[in-house]
């Protein structure tokens, strides 16, 4: 038994979709608390029981401290009425990053400056926006919840990580999971059930460093995720959920935050609290040294005008979501976020990356990746122009690089060749692949090759295949509403291979003409899901260059 443990994308139309809110909605019993759905979707046929909290505030005295079980509270009927998501921030370069991007889809000239935009004022919150923001929200067909897979079980279960950066996003920004559900039915007659969570963000969640540990934890995000992973356990079965069939899902950071919940604590404390992960462009930067962390926090401290982690805590919750914000937006270098996971000894005794390579995970845990076709523009300087500012990209990107090992890069992995001998023909070029590869595309080949080939892998490949282009495909809907954005040849069947796999392990798709998904294998062959059609390829993240990643080398 395990331990008690942006606005969103998607807004629905009244006029599209029939809620239905009233006292005789159903109540689930928690034991700390009791929780009514909010709502029934008369189009869709489902419960949303939204904003179950799942742990205790972590303000205060719990700031910076692993997730703890929340109080009980039996004394009134909690409907979830109150939504709330993490505090969020998002770096300034950011800013020219989208402008960039603009430009660069549409293939046309961008004048870069490589702006950091210092001194800006602290963003403004969502007013949803909180602290006390450790919630959960279950979506589950009436079919299901009415108990019709009793005799198996219960349904299969889905819980989606959302990404963001590790400093922005939260359960409901990714979109309406109406289709995923939907499109279940095929492979799970009454369909799945649906868990989004939040975690906590930037310092909330990440901060790390000697002082910060002296008293607190690091990865306190991984260890909210971990938490809402065994809530999962433990409750999913009142909603009509089968705790043996769990499949955790996230995209970018939820991607790569799946991977350090495979390779908890090395793999050492038994089976993970999922059967199976679905990483999408799972984006992580790399570890920085103990004394980046440190300095990292130190920096935060200043901000705050305190310098004590005592004092931190004694401090009002505007006050660090303000501190928060400035730090992450303004110290951010071009590309990062200055917070995310990092290694600390026991939840993550390693880089991810390591730990895969060292077979230190849990390999009972069937795995599906997909990465998107050109990962790296969202992250690239534009105003890399010759090796000289490639190199400075570089050492903003990974700043305790050792010089050699810079030069290494520049030189052999990714030379300033454009000859067409290599897969990029332009120093910008050249810095979009690097930033493709070793945050994103190459952790996937880290996943395959860890589950000795035995995983399904895809590339999302349909004009721009850009980071997170893919989002509105795995949250297609499928009413006309989202026609305009998104090929339903290529989301249906896309939505078809994720919930067939959280079903039974085995990716495929109802819609005809589609080919069969190959297991990854000794070929590293995988789907590339195109404009043009669905076709089996070979894995291009299998080359040299991800295996000089998976070294470490940046260290």
């Amino acid at each position: 038994m395990p331990s008690l443990y942006t606005l969103s994308a998607v807004l629905v139309s009244l006029l599209q979709i029939s809620f239905v809110r009233s006292t005789s909605l159903p109540i689930v019993d928690l034991g700390y608390q009791r929780h009514q759905a909010i709502s029934y979707d008369t189009t869709w046929g489902f419960y949303n029981f939204s904003n179950i909290r799942y742990a205790a505030p972590p303000t205060g005295n719990l700031r910076f401290r692993a997730p703890t079980a929340p109080a009980i509270n039996r004394t009134a009927v909690d409907t979830g009425s109150v939504n709330r998501i993490c505090p969020q921030s998002f770096p300034y370069w950011a800013i020219e990053g989208i402008e960039f991007l603009v430009n660069y889809t549409q293939g046309l000239a961008f004048n870069a400056t490589g702006m950091t935009i210092p001194n800006l004022p602290a963003q403004p919150q969502d007013p949803r926006a909180t602290e006390d923001c450790l919630f959960l929200d279950v979506i589950v067909p009436k079919a299901v919840f009415d108990g019709g897979d009793a005799t198996s079980g219960g349904a299969p279960v889905v819980v989606w990580i959302h990404g963001g950066g590790y400093t922005q996003g939260h359960k409901q920004a990714s979109g309406d999971p109406a289709g995923l559900i939907s499109r279940s039915k095929s492979f799970s007659a009454n369909g799945i059930i649906y868990v989004s969570i939040n975690y906590r963000l930037g310092a909330f969640g990440w901060s790390s460093g000697a002082t910060l540990t002296a008293d607190g934890v690091a990865n306190a995000g991984l260890l909210d995720q971990r938490f809402a992973l065994e809530w999962v356990q433990m409750y999913i079965a009142l909603f009509g959920g089968n705790p043996d069939n769990v499949t955790v899902m996230g995209e970018s950071a939820g991607g790569a935050s799946i991977m350090s919940q495979i390779t908890a604590y090395g793999g050492s404390k038994g089976p993970v609290p999922f059967n199976r992960a679905i990483a999408q462009s799972p984006a992580l930067w790399p570890t920085p040294s103990s004394t980046v962390e440190e300095n990292t926090f130190q920096a935060f401290l200043q901000l705050l005008n305190v310098s004590t982690l005592a004092q931190a805590r004694a401090l009002s919750s505007d006050a660090l979501i303000t501190a928060n914000s400035l730090q992450v937006g303004d110290q951010s270098a071009y590309g990062t976020f200055t917070y995310g996971p990092v290694v600390d000894g026991t939840f993550a005794p390693g880089l991810p990356a390591i730990l895969l390579s060292q077979g230190k995970f849990d390999s009972t845990v069937s795995v599906m990746v997909g990465h998107n076709a050109d990962e790296g523009p969202l992250f690239t300087n534009p105003a890399v122009s010759d090796t000289p500012s490639y190199i400075a990209y570089l050492q903003g990107m990974f700043p305790t690089m050792p010089t050699a090992t810079l030069n290494q890069i520049s030189n052999s992995i990714y030379p300033a060749l454009f000859d067409g001998s290599q897969p990029y023909t332009s120093q910008l070029g050249r810095a979009i692949l690097t930033a493709s590869e070793s945050l994103i595309a190459c952790n996937t080949f880290f996943l395959d090759t860890a589950f000795k080939n035995k995983t399904f892998s895809y590339v999302f490949d349909v004009p721009p295949p850009i980071h997170a282009q893919d989002i509105a495909y795995t949250y297609y809907v499928g009413d006309g509403s989202d026609a305009s954005t998104v090929l339903p040849a290529v989301a249906q069947p896309m939505q078809d291979f994720l919930v067939s796999f959280a079903v039974n392990g085995t990716p495929r798709s109802v819609v005809s003409g589609v080919p069969t998904f190959p297991a990854y294998g000794k070929t590293a062959a995988i789907l590339d899901l195109s404009a043009t059609g669905i076709v089996q390829k070979t894995d291009p993240a299998a080359n040299s260059r991800c295996v000089f990643w998976q070294t470490a080398a940046f260290q």
